[in-house]
Order: C-alpha cells, then structure tokens, then sequence
C-alpha cells in the first residue's frame, strides 16, 4: 500500500496569495498533478491540516475544487488555519468524516493500513492538543484492532523538533498522547504536518514523522530565539510505502520537475582500483 501525504496547503481564494506573495494553489495544483502521474500510483493521500489558510468558504471551494482532481482518495484533518464548521460543510459528502460531535477525527477501515485520523486544532490558537476526551477516543479506537498495521496522523507534532520557535506551538499533550500510543506496537507512524520540513524521530515506540508542505517550507533554523521564517525550498510530499513484508518506509518526493533521469553504471563487482584509476586519468 502506498499514502501519500500532503501537508500545509494554505489555499487561498482565487486570485489570493499567502504571506501576500506566495501562489499556494497554484503549488497544490502541481503537486496534485505529480501524484496523479506517479506509477505505481498512490492508494491513498492523506492531506494533513491547514488545508486552507484562513478557514473561509471561498478557500474551502477552491480546495475541494484541486482535490477533486485526484485519482484516489484522499482523507482531511484539519490544521489550526483551518475552521471545524467551514471544513465540515464542505466536505459534507464524504463518507469519512463525522457529521456532528465537537472534533473531526475518524478510523478508515477499507484499506491494507488502518488510517486514524486526530483533530489537533485548538480555536483561535496557534498550538494543538489531544485533551483527555480526544485521548479516550484514540484509546477506544486503538483497542478495537490492535492487531492491524495502523497510521495515526494529525496537524501539530506531539514531539520535540528542534525548531524551537515551532514547538511552542505544536501539540501540547505529547508525553500523556504517548502512553496511548506506545503500547501498541501495530501502529507504523504518527503523520503530522505544520513544521513545513521533513522530519523523523523516534517517538512512542514508533516513528513520529513530519512531512514537508506542498508550497513553502520553514527555515531549518536550530536556534532558541530566533522567529521562524519562510524558505522557498522546492515543494514536496512523503510517501509512505506499506507491505507485510518490509513493514512500513518513507521517502520525500518533490513535486517539480528536475534536471534528468540520468544513466549511471552500477556493478556490486566494479573494481574499486579500476574506478579509481579512471578518476586519476580524468584528473590529468
């Protein structure tokens, strides 16, 4: 099984820009367009949180309008720049999402990999947490099948970074989200998005995972005081390959063309003297 994710859209409405410079729907566009071209295609995308960049109806019309253009399936959480009641009516036809209740979480269960999405958004807040209610949820739907490979995934990271301006507002329950997690040794990842940069650590006895956005990123920047800041490095996605076999790996694809594919010799049984004469005869 191949889940692809998307993070940190930003859409804006049409016409708009994010930061007043930045064409996120055109980016989302591209990217929508790169999975849909890959093969073997992906099973499924999970788009992780700030679906929009300001919550309003007339984001949420032009994101449904670029999603709808994929050739699989695709499951939303929502981000703290996205709004419960605006995204809940716009995508009132899907057959995932709750129609009702105080969050946006839900278990899809028709796949090879259980998929267990989190509602980390707090109103008006920058920061996420999975409160006492929400960790009860995610307790019940763990013990239902704690048996089946499982992909938990949601918006703010419930684990240090080291992007210290960042993690002031990532998911402030971490440590008592793990003692749900941890026991239960089925689930594969915990997917987050809002540090728009790629980023593994080990984490509750699994792999908590960051995944790049599909527009600008955030400067790799390890410094304590110093405010986070935009980079426009190449747009990009992960892709997390399943099999009963391998168990579960990740790679980051980026979204735009570049230069090649190029061919290159390789032979397990190449001579490395040989090799290494061919440099010195280059060098002369």
């Amino acid at each position: 099984m191949i889940i692809a994710q998307i993070t940190d859209m930003h859409v804006r409405a049409p016409d708009g820009r994010c930061n007043g410079f930045i064409d996120t729907n055109g980016y989302l566009e591209r990217a929508v367009d790169a999975l849909n071209a890959m093969t073997p295609r992906p099973d499924v995308v999970l788009a992780t949180g700030d679906l929009t960049d300001c919550g309003l109806p007339a984001e949420y019309g032009v994101l449904r309008a670029i999603l709808g253009r994929l050739h699989m399936p695709v499951y939303a959480i929502p981000g703290n720049h996205d709004r419960r009641s605006e995204m809940r009516h716009a995508f009132a036809g899907s057959d995932y999402l709750p129609a009702d209740g105080p969050f946006l979480h839900y278990a899809v269960e028709r796949h090879a990999v259980r998929l267990i999405g989190l509602d980390s958004v707090v109103p008006g807040k920058g920061y996420g947490s999975i409160c006492a209610e929400r960790r009860a949820w995610l307790a019940a739907r763990l013990a239902e099948q704690p048996q089946k490979p499982t992909v938990i995934f949601l918006h703010h990271p419930p684990f240090p970074t080291g992007l210290k301006q960042m993690d002031l507002i990532g998911c402030r329950d971490g440590a008592e989200l793990a003692k749900i997690i941890a026991p239960h040794r089925n689930v594969l990842r915990v997917l987050c998005g809002h540090h728009h940069r790629p980023i593994q650590t080990a984490w509750a006895g699994t792999i908590g995972s960051v995944g790049p956005a599909t527009a600008h990123q955030v400067m790799l920047d390890l410094v304590d005081d110093k405010p986070a800041r935009i980079m426009m490095e190449p747009p990009a996605f992960h892709l997390h390959l399943w099999s009963p076999e391998n168990g579960m790996v990740t790679h980051m694809a980026y979204v735009d063309d570049h230069a090649g594919p190029y061919d290159f010799r390789f032979d397990p049984d190449y001579p490395a003297a040989e090799e290494e004469a061919e440099m010195a005869a280059a060098r002369r």
